[in-house]
């Protein structure tokens, strides 16, 4: 049962061929995208210069001509170099890993603010992927976040971002 589990690891998600046409499509909407804004700004050269969209536009272009041309290879590409695996099940569970935590690491700062999901994230990351012990997590999660607080807030004066759920406002404070 032990060999089928690493099997299973090793079972690949996705071909180059395929990721490789994912990226190119997904690169190429966003450059679309910019490039139609950049478009509505005014992509010429002006009386007094170039208009606000000249460079995003032709940055822009640049990105929509190479994702086609990204495109138009990885479609035309065949043989054991297509079907090579982009990742494996057991590499993807690793970069989930990270990359779920993060993403609710953003979130969370959208809500409760910078200190707060700092001290969750490195917290729970530090248990979770490192297996260090609560109190060692804690301890290191705190003082980190408490050095921010000082460093930004006290000594530079730049608030970070509370959050939308700010509980001094809740006080009165």
């Amino acid at each position: 049962m032990d060999e089928d589990v690493k099997d299973g690891e090793h079972r690949s998600l996705i071909s180059v061929r395929a990721a490789e046409i994912v990226v190119a499509i997904v690169v190429l909407l966003f450059g679309s995208t910019f490039m139609v804004s950049s478009y509505k700004l005014g992509f010429r050269w002006g009386i007094e210069g170039p208009q606000s969209g000249f460079f995003p536009f032709y940055v822009s272009l640049i990105i929509v001509v190479s994702s086609l041309f990204i495109l138009v290879g990885a479609m035309r590409m065949r043989g054991p170099k297509g079907r090579a695996s982009f990742v494996e099940r057991g590499q993807m569970v690793q970069v989930l890993k990270v990359l779920i935590p993060a993403a609710i690491y953003v979130l969370g700062i959208q809500l409760i603010g910078i200190y707060v999901s700092s001290i969750i994230y490195i917290v729970g990351f530090m248990r979770w992927v490192g297996r260090y012990p609560w109190w060692k997590s804690a301890l290191i999660g705190v003082a980190i976040v408490v050095t921010f607080f000082f460093m930004f807030e006290v000594w530079f004066q730049v608030p970070l971002y509370k959050g939308r759920w700010d509980l001094t406002s809740w006080t009165g404070y």
